[in-house]
């Protein structure tokens, strides 16, 4: 082998596993450490905080180039914490997310938008209640790097949007309970060892 096929042997390889090394990376999500948040105004008195509970899953993010990222989550409608069990029941009811017919939320993502180093839009497919709706989460890359306990690669981030509930169907008293609910989503996630 001459030394310009050698040259170029070795600038096919390099450049290989420099492609490699951008794949997207597949994160577990951590539920310890993850929520969805919700607010919702009650009657102009207050804004009531809920959560859910984000199920088991996995997405792709891949840090060079976000357009090759992706997510599919699944929440289980039954996590649903107001801090009251009575009116955990009520909302789970028929009146409003009626969980025995409906019993997840999900969201499949379409396209992620890199805005700058650590901002972008996570557009997507949200489904509650049996209504399917595209909305857009504006979400932030909070961190990515070595978890310091896990000792494995790890990506958090916090996504926010503003959902109207009638639209997906959830409409009891609607306008003195707003219509409008404030979604905030934390995410810590990790790369499993194999």
């Amino acid at each position: 082998m001459t030394l310009v096929q050698k040259l170029l042997a070795a600038t096919v390889l390099a450049f290989a596993a420099v492609s490699a090394g951008a794949a997207p990376v597949t994160y577990s999500i951590d539920t310890t450490h993850s929520r969805i948040t919700f607010f919702v105004n009650h009657f102009g008195f207050s804004n009531s905080v809920g959560e859910f509970k984000i199920g088991d899953g996995s997405f792709t993010f891949d840090g060079d180039d976000w357009s090759h990222s992706k997510v599919d989550a699944r929440v289980p409608v039954q996590s649903l914490e107001l801090g009251d069990a009575k009116w955990n029941t009520h909302i789970l009811s028929a009146d409003f997310l009626e969980v025995a017919k409906y019993p997840e939320i999900t969201f499949a993502s379409r396209k992620l938008e890199k805005l700058d180093a650590t901002h972008g839009k996570l557009y997507g497919d949200l489904t509650i209640h049996g209504v399917t709706k595209p909305v857009v989460l504006e979400l932030t890359v909070n961190k990515v790097g070595e978890h310091p306990l896990r000792k494995t690669a790890a990506a958090g981030f916090t996504a926010t949007t503003t959902v109207k509930r009638s639209e997906f169907g959830v409409s009891a008293y609607v306008p003195g309970v707003a219509d409008d609910v404030l979604v905030r989503i934390e995410i810590e996630s990790y790369v499993p060892k194999t």
